[in-house]
């Protein structure tokens, strides 16, 4: 939270690779106890409520592999870099929806979907849009799913409101696709900055720094803003309404395929 300026109400932050986590600061506490979220604080004390997903990009990460080995076949030399940010890409140009397809990206299993464990899949209808735009789409909303799940308890049943999200993670390597998809599963804004890749070490200095050297009666929140990240670089992007929509009508999908999931699960020991 720190590392990200991350500490004031209504402000938050998102970190996307492997697993991925979602810290929202709290106006006021949670009307009751919700299994899928986990309760911390700001280092001052404000509520914060965590929710956390198993999954992320770990399976869409095996299939850029896939792609990178049929590359070789063909013997065609480009970069893993190169390839991620291709195919990365190629996610903006697919339909809003992701053209019908369906993805799970549980390598392991997740409790918010009750799920105790993982079985990756990928799965369409004859009249999906099967099309590369629409398969990385997919998969990168899919990399979001169970993390939309959990934070819509507290979107539509606590009303929590946020003004913007600062995202950090693998998942935002490449320049504005992370971005705009995790803009269209939160609707809010989402800023990545320069020094996104930092983390609980420079957050723990940061504190440190704020204990030596704070004005008298100076807030956390204002010697975070004002004397360390005044004139911070980095990009913002706003939710685009077709997005936005586009990943609801997913989320539908999403939610009533969690059957296909389970049948895997129980059939596939």
């Amino acid at each position: 939270m720190v590392a990200t300026n991350s500490v004031a109400e209504r402000t938050g932050n998102v970190s996307a690779g492997t697993s991925v986590f979602a810290m929202i600061v709290l106006e006021k506490a949670l009307s009751k106890l919700y299994p899928e979220i986990d309760m911390v604080t700001t280092p001052t004390g404000k509520p914060v409520a965590m929710v956390h997903s198993n999954n992320c990009t770990s399976d869409l990460n095996a299939w850029v592999d896939l792609f990178q080995e049929f590359t070789n076949a063909l013997g065609v030399e480009i970069s893993e870099s190169r390839l991620y940010e291709m195919l990365y890409k190629k996610a903006l140009t697919g339909d809003a929806d992701g053209g019908g397809l369906l993805a799970y990206s549980y390598l392991s299993g997740e409790h918010i979907t009750h799920l105790e464990e993982g079985r990756p899949l990928f799965v369409r209808t004859p009249e999906s849009r099967f099309t590369l735009s629409n398969f990385m789409r997919v998969n990168l909303f899919s990399s979001l799913g169970a993390l939309k799940i959990g934070l819509d308890i507290l979107f539509e049943q606590e009303k929590v409101q946020i003004d913007q999200i600062l995202g950090h993670g693998g998942f935002f390597k490449t320049k504005e696709v992370g971005q705009r998809i995790m803009a269209a599963a939160m609707n809010v804004p989402v800023s990545v900055m320069e020094t996104a890749s930092e983390g609980g070490a420079w957050g723990i200095a940061l504190l440190a720094s704020y204990m030596l050297h704070q004005a008298p009666n100076e807030p956390l929140e204002a010697y975070l803003s004002d004397k360390v990240f005044a004139g911070q670089n980095g990009s913002m992007i706003a939710p685009d309404p077709k997005d936005v929509d586009g990943f609801a009508v997913f989320m539908e999908r999403y939610k009533r395929g969690l059957v296909i999931e389970r049948a895997a699960v129980d059939g596939l020991r």
